[in-house]
């Protein structure tokens, strides 16, 4: 979205100096159908890890880069880069405080995944060169994405900052998409480019202003007849051609060749292997004649680094035993390092209390003292270590039960996990396969009513769970409740009926259904 005199500038200098016009554009490139629209919205293309890779290859400044996101939480690029595709948040008619923290979001809002992570740093690199860029200035990266630059105006400051940037941007897409009648570009509709320039009209304003008829004598005008969603966001986003919306088409054959323009079959680096199984995000395996235990997680194999890592999340009775050649297919992600409740410290000079899934970081190491922690408790680690944890909420003077803790409530006999000033029911059920060695305080009804109450406390994933009054089994992944297509399927996959849990239906009331594993 850069400004008008920019793009004259590029075009000229382009025009002079190589001789390249619009018209010695490469012949595959079609300005109609840009990338695809399942290109578009391909949410699952990196994981975090991959991200960071990518950055780290092109030896990019972001791939170092530590900043506040959105929503004020230290994120690393790579982080904020996913999250932005995959763990956003849709707060309408949510009412919500002045200032939401992430935390609030989480509990309060739905969450949602907007673009291919792909397409953001695609995005960088054509607002920024943020992917190449060695030493890039903070207005740079203040105005990493556009978003907030108008073409002929000037940057808006309340879009300032690479968080925020990313994460505008990756919604503002989605809502293209999504609410196409409120933009001026949209697919199926017919428009006249000005090539020069790369400034689009319709074909209305151009009859108005009296230049349709140029189109026919003048190489100048080009007419673009839109031919999907996607492409319509694109021009939507930026209203040029060869000085914009061109540059898409080629980062994304040079970034990410494999996605070939046109071709709905995008080939994924994890591809299953004819007669060998394809596990679910969340599955446990191992190799009979190995000692290594793997999680599946977001297509990769992540080893476990030490047996307290893998003891203090998940118990034997949950591994399966697959083949080598079925363990040897998956691409090998970040191994999983740390115990959970462990103390570290980043590179970064970061400290974080990791708990399940979430790095808790400390406001100061002042407050990590506070609490009786001593240094030597702390591990070492590096940001890039913990780029699979989300950001849980931070640990103040003011925190009180870092670790969660489990209570009854004397009253009702309810059960609740509580964190800071919070309260999540819990299922007993969840608590002895959850949280089985953990003792149970008694509270009053009196002193859980201080504490906000929020979402309840679910099984993990790899969990297998059914309902007393109904057969299908299902496997918590990603969070979901995904059934299986039949007992062959559940069989041939190795898991044993000796392993689920038969749960109220009230408990996977609160599970999205996700898809069937055939």
């Amino acid at each position: 979205m850069k400004s008008i005199k920019i793009s004259y500038i590029i075009a000229i200098t382009i025009i002079l100096f190589t001789g390249l016009s619009p018209l010695n554009a490469k012949a595959e490139f079609d300005p109609n159908r840009i990338i695809e629209d399942n290109f578009f919205f391909n949410t699952n293309s990196m994981t975090i890890s991959e991200i960071q890779s990518f950055l780290e290859e092109k030896n990019s400044f972001l791939a170092g880069y530590v900043i506040k996101n959105a929503y004020g939480t230290s994120k690393t690029a790579a982080q904020i880069i996913w999250d932005a595709a995959n763990n956003n948040y849709d707060c309408d008619g949510v009412e919500l405080r002045d200032h939401p923290s992430e935390a609030e979001r989480m509990v309060k809002c739905k969450k949602i995944t907007t673009i291919n992570p792909q397409f953001l740093l695609i995005l960088l690199q054509k607002e920024q060169s943020l992917i190449t860029k060695a030493s890039p200035s903070q207005k740079t990266l203040d105005e990493a994405t556009g978003y907030g630059c108008p073409t002929g105006g000037y940057c808006s400051p309340y879009w300032k900052g690479f968080g925020k940037q990313v994460n505008s941007a990756s919604l503002q897409f989605k809502a293209y998409y999504n609410s196409p009648a409120n933009y001026r570009f949209r697919n199926g509709g017919t428009y006249i480019a000005k090539d020069k320039y790369s400034m689009l009209k319709t074909i209305a304003q151009a009859i108005q202003d009296g230049s349709y008829n140029e189109i026919a004598d003048s190489p100048e005008f080009t007419t673009i007849t839109i031919k999907n969603k996607a492409t319509a966001a694109l021009y939507n986003y930026t209203p040029h051609v060869y000085n914009g919306n061109y540059n898409v088409y080629k980062l994304l054959n040079n970034y990410f060749p494999e996605v070939v323009n046109g071709n709905s079959n995008f080939p994924t680096t994890n591809e299953p292997v004819r007669d060998l199984r394809s596990f679910p995000n969340g599955t446990l395996i191992k190799a009979e004649t190995q000692p290594e235990i793997w999680l599946i997680d977001n297509g990769q194999k992540r080893h476990f680094a030490n047996w307290s890592t893998f003891a203090t999340r998940f118990s034997l009775d949950q591994v399966i035993t697959a083949t080598e050649a079925e363990i040897e297919k998956y691409s090998k992600g970040p191994a999983i390092k740390f115990p959970n409740y462990s103390l570290v410290k980043t590179d970064k000079e970061n400290i974080y209390l990791l708990v399940d899934d979430k790095k808790r970081p400390f406001a100061s190491e002042e407050v990590y003292k506070n609490f009786g922690f001593h240094p030597s408790e702390l591990e070492s680690a590096k940001e890039t270590d913990l780029l699979s944890y989300d950001m849980g909420k931070e640990i103040t003077f003011n925190s009180t039960y870092l670790t969660g803790i489990i209570v009854e409530e004397v009253e009702t006999g309810k059960y609740f996990y509580l964190e800071d000033d919070t309260k999540a029911p819990i299922d007993k059920l969840v608590i002895e396969t959850r949280y089985k060695n953990q003792s149970i305080s008694k509270k009053s009804q009196a002193e859980l009513n201080k504490l906000e109450k929020v979402d309840p406390i679910l099984f993990k994933d790899s969990t297998l769970v059914r309902t007393s009054n109904y057969p299908t089994i299902y496997l918590i992944s990603d969070e979901k409740k995904r059934p299986f297509a039949s007992k062959a399927v559940f069989n041939k996959l190795g898991y044993s009926e000796d392993n689920v849990i038969t749960a109220s239906s009230q408990v996977l009331y609160y599970y999205d259904k996700g898809e069937i594993i055939k």
